[in-house]
Protein backbone atom coordinates (compact mmCIF):
# COMPACT_ATOMS: atom_id res chain seq x y z
CA UNK A 1 0.00 0.00 0.00
CA UNK A 2 1.79 3.28 -1.23
CA UNK A 3 1.33 6.26 1.21
CA UNK A 4 -1.40 8.78 0.90
CA UNK A 5 -0.81 12.70 0.42
CA UNK A 6 -3.11 14.22 2.30
CA UNK A 7 -3.67 18.00 1.35
CA UNK A 8 -4.77 19.69 4.69
CA UNK A 9 -6.85 23.15 3.89
CA UNK A 10 -6.75 26.28 6.27
CA UNK A 11 -7.86 29.40 6.84
CA UNK A 12 -7.27 30.67 10.52
CA UNK A 13 -5.01 29.60 13.45
CA UNK A 14 -4.63 25.48 12.49
CA UNK A 15 -5.76 23.69 15.69
CA UNK A 16 -7.20 20.98 14.07
CA UNK A 17 -4.30 21.29 11.83
CA UNK A 18 -2.07 21.00 14.84
CA UNK A 19 -4.10 18.27 16.03
CA UNK A 20 -3.15 16.43 12.63
CA UNK A 21 0.54 16.80 13.07
CA UNK A 22 1.41 15.91 16.16
CA UNK A 23 -0.84 12.59 15.78
CA UNK A 24 1.24 12.16 12.29
CA UNK A 25 4.19 12.35 15.07
CA UNK A 26 2.82 9.73 17.24
CA UNK A 27 2.43 7.33 14.04
CA UNK A 28 -1.48 7.89 14.52
CA UNK A 29 -1.94 8.43 10.94
CA UNK A 30 -1.85 4.93 9.77
CA UNK A 31 -0.74 5.60 5.90
CA UNK A 32 -1.20 9.20 5.22
CA UNK A 33 1.31 11.50 5.41
CA UNK A 34 0.42 15.46 5.28
CA UNK A 35 2.41 16.40 2.61
CA UNK A 36 0.77 20.27 2.05
CA UNK A 37 -0.93 22.90 3.48
CA UNK A 38 -3.11 25.46 1.56
CA UNK A 39 -4.52 28.23 2.98
CA UNK A 40 -7.50 30.30 1.71
CA UNK A 41 -6.01 33.74 3.75
CA UNK A 42 -2.18 35.10 3.75
CA UNK A 43 -0.35 35.25 7.06
CA UNK A 44 -2.77 32.43 8.61
CA UNK A 45 -0.73 30.73 11.65
CA UNK A 46 -2.09 27.28 10.16
CA UNK A 47 1.13 28.08 7.82
CA UNK A 48 3.17 28.52 10.40
CA UNK A 49 2.33 25.70 11.96
CA UNK A 50 2.95 23.73 8.67
CA UNK A 51 6.05 25.57 8.37
CA UNK A 52 7.43 24.58 11.45
CA UNK A 53 7.28 20.78 10.74
CA UNK A 54 8.62 20.87 7.24
CA UNK A 55 5.58 20.42 5.97
CA UNK A 56 5.04 22.22 2.24
CA UNK A 57 2.42 25.35 2.07
CA UNK A 58 0.76 27.34 -0.37
CA UNK A 59 -1.65 30.41 0.01
CA UNK A 60 -4.63 30.46 -2.87
CA UNK A 61 -6.46 33.65 -1.38
CA UNK A 62 -10.48 33.60 -1.46
CA UNK A 63 -10.57 37.40 -2.02
CA UNK A 64 -8.24 37.39 -5.16
CA UNK A 65 -11.46 35.85 -7.24
CA UNK A 66 -14.37 37.41 -8.14
CA UNK A 67 -16.33 34.31 -7.97
CA UNK A 68 -16.34 30.75 -5.86
CA UNK A 69 -16.51 28.71 -9.35
CA UNK A 70 -13.40 30.31 -10.24
CA UNK A 71 -11.56 29.84 -6.55
CA UNK A 72 -12.73 26.32 -6.75
CA UNK A 73 -11.36 26.37 -9.99
CA UNK A 74 -8.37 26.86 -9.00
CA UNK A 75 -7.99 24.56 -5.92
CA UNK A 76 -8.94 22.13 -8.02
CA UNK A 77 -5.61 22.54 -10.63
CA UNK A 78 -3.59 23.23 -7.05
CA UNK A 79 -5.10 19.36 -5.58
CA UNK A 80 -4.22 18.14 -8.90
CA UNK A 81 -0.80 19.21 -8.51
CA UNK A 82 -0.46 18.16 -5.03
CA UNK A 83 -1.38 14.66 -5.60
CA UNK A 84 -3.72 14.98 -3.60
CA UNK A 85 -5.09 11.39 -1.93
CA UNK A 86 -7.50 12.63 0.89
CA UNK A 87 -8.37 16.73 1.33
CA UNK A 88 -8.96 17.66 5.17
CA UNK A 89 -10.67 20.90 5.90
CA UNK A 90 -9.13 22.38 8.68
CA UNK A 91 -11.47 25.35 9.66
CA UNK A 92 -11.63 26.06 6.21
CA UNK A 93 -13.99 28.80 5.77
CA UNK A 94 -15.18 28.67 1.89
CA UNK A 95 -17.77 26.37 0.80
CA UNK A 96 -16.03 25.01 -2.73
CA UNK A 97 -18.29 23.61 -5.29
CA UNK A 98 -18.96 21.09 -7.29
CA UNK A 99 -15.49 21.63 -9.52
CA UNK A 100 -14.12 20.29 -6.70
CA UNK A 101 -16.38 18.18 -5.28
CA UNK A 102 -17.07 16.17 -8.20
CA UNK A 103 -13.03 15.56 -9.07
CA UNK A 104 -12.60 14.46 -5.45
CA UNK A 105 -15.72 12.06 -4.41
CA UNK A 106 -15.48 10.67 -1.06
CA UNK A 107 -11.97 12.13 -0.44
CA UNK A 108 -12.57 15.52 1.05
CA UNK A 109 -13.09 15.46 5.27
CA UNK A 110 -14.45 18.24 7.10
CA UNK A 111 -14.89 18.23 10.87
CA UNK A 112 -18.08 20.19 12.03
CA UNK A 113 -18.24 21.16 15.90
CA UNK A 114 -21.64 20.13 16.37
CA UNK A 115 -23.37 16.64 16.03
CA UNK A 116 -24.60 16.77 12.53
CA UNK A 117 -27.67 17.19 11.38
CA UNK A 118 -27.96 19.80 14.68
CA UNK A 119 -26.41 23.01 14.24
CA UNK A 120 -25.15 22.34 10.73
CA UNK A 121 -25.12 23.68 7.56
CA UNK A 122 -24.98 27.08 5.69
CA UNK A 123 -23.90 30.26 8.62
CA UNK A 124 -22.83 26.98 11.41
CA UNK A 125 -19.21 27.56 12.03
CA UNK A 126 -16.79 28.96 14.66
CA UNK A 127 -19.05 30.35 17.79
CA UNK A 128 -21.83 31.00 16.07
CA UNK A 129 -22.87 26.38 16.20
CA UNK A 130 -22.00 27.33 20.04
CA UNK A 131 -24.56 29.46 20.60
CA UNK A 132 -27.32 28.26 18.76
CA UNK A 133 -26.98 25.02 20.75
CA UNK A 134 -26.53 26.77 24.26
CA UNK A 135 -30.15 28.51 23.01
CA UNK A 136 -31.92 25.44 22.36
CA UNK A 137 -30.72 23.63 25.86
CA UNK A 138 -28.86 20.62 24.73
CA UNK A 139 -27.75 18.33 27.06
CA UNK A 140 -24.81 17.23 24.62
CA UNK A 141 -23.35 18.43 21.49
CA UNK A 142 -20.12 16.89 19.84
CA UNK A 143 -18.56 16.75 16.74
CA UNK A 144 -18.92 15.04 13.34
CA UNK A 145 -16.31 14.29 10.35
CA UNK A 146 -18.11 13.98 7.44
CA UNK A 147 -17.36 13.32 3.55
CA UNK A 148 -17.43 16.86 1.85
CA UNK A 149 -20.01 17.47 -0.54
CA UNK A 150 -20.86 20.64 -2.60
CA UNK A 151 -23.97 20.67 -0.24
CA UNK A 152 -22.49 22.01 2.89
CA UNK A 153 -22.62 19.47 5.89
CA UNK A 154 -24.38 17.07 3.97
CA UNK A 155 -22.02 14.45 3.38
CA UNK A 156 -22.07 10.88 4.76
CA UNK A 157 -21.02 11.22 8.16
CA UNK A 158 -17.53 9.10 9.23
CA UNK A 159 -17.19 9.55 13.06
CA UNK A 160 -19.02 11.66 15.96
CA UNK A 161 -18.33 12.05 19.74
CA UNK A 162 -20.41 13.55 22.19
CA UNK A 163 -19.40 15.69 24.62
CA UNK A 164 -21.86 16.89 27.78
CA UNK A 165 -22.88 20.93 27.72
CA UNK A 166 -22.36 22.10 31.38
CA UNK A 167 -25.19 24.38 32.68
CA UNK A 168 -22.80 27.34 33.11
CA UNK A 169 -21.24 26.99 29.85
CA UNK A 170 -20.37 30.21 27.33
CA UNK A 171 -20.23 29.40 23.24
CA UNK A 172 -16.38 30.16 24.23
CA UNK A 173 -16.27 27.00 26.76
CA UNK A 174 -18.34 24.54 25.49
CA UNK A 175 -16.04 25.34 22.03
CA UNK A 176 -12.46 24.65 23.73
CA UNK A 177 -14.13 21.33 25.43
CA UNK A 178 -15.38 20.27 21.88
CA UNK A 179 -11.80 20.91 20.26
CA UNK A 180 -10.36 19.27 23.05
CA UNK A 181 -12.29 16.12 23.79
CA UNK A 182 -14.19 15.50 20.48
CA UNK A 183 -12.56 16.97 17.46
CA UNK A 184 -8.71 16.27 18.19
CA UNK A 185 -9.64 12.88 18.62
CA UNK A 186 -11.81 11.93 15.68
CA UNK A 187 -10.15 13.81 13.32
CA UNK A 188 -6.73 11.40 13.11
CA UNK A 189 -9.03 8.75 13.61
CA UNK A 190 -10.84 9.55 10.83
CA UNK A 191 -7.72 10.50 8.59
CA UNK A 192 -6.05 7.23 9.45
CA UNK A 193 -9.25 5.01 8.81
CA UNK A 194 -9.57 6.75 5.38
CA UNK A 195 -5.36 6.15 4.59
CA UNK A 196 -5.54 2.49 5.56
CA UNK A 197 -8.55 1.79 3.21
CA UNK A 198 -10.95 1.53 6.30
CA UNK A 199 -14.24 2.82 4.81
CA UNK A 200 -16.49 2.40 2.10
CA UNK A 201 -19.94 4.63 1.28
CA UNK A 202 -22.79 2.83 0.56
CA UNK A 203 -26.26 4.45 -0.19
CA UNK A 204 -25.26 7.74 1.30
CA UNK A 205 -23.55 5.89 4.69
CA UNK A 206 -20.68 5.22 5.39
CA UNK A 207 -19.18 1.48 6.60
CA UNK A 208 -16.27 1.12 8.49
CA UNK A 209 -14.30 -2.19 8.96
CA UNK A 210 -12.17 -3.26 11.56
Amino acid sequence: MSKKNIVVLVSGGGTNLQALIDAGKRGELGNGEITCVISSKEGAYALTRAKENNIKTRTLIRKDYSDIASYSKAMRDALFEENADLIVYAGFMTILDENVCDEFPNKMINVHPALIPSFCGKGFYGLHVHEEALKKGVKVSGATVHFVTAECDAGPIILQKAVEVLDDDKPETLQKRIMENAEWKILPEAVRLFCDDKITVENGKTIISK
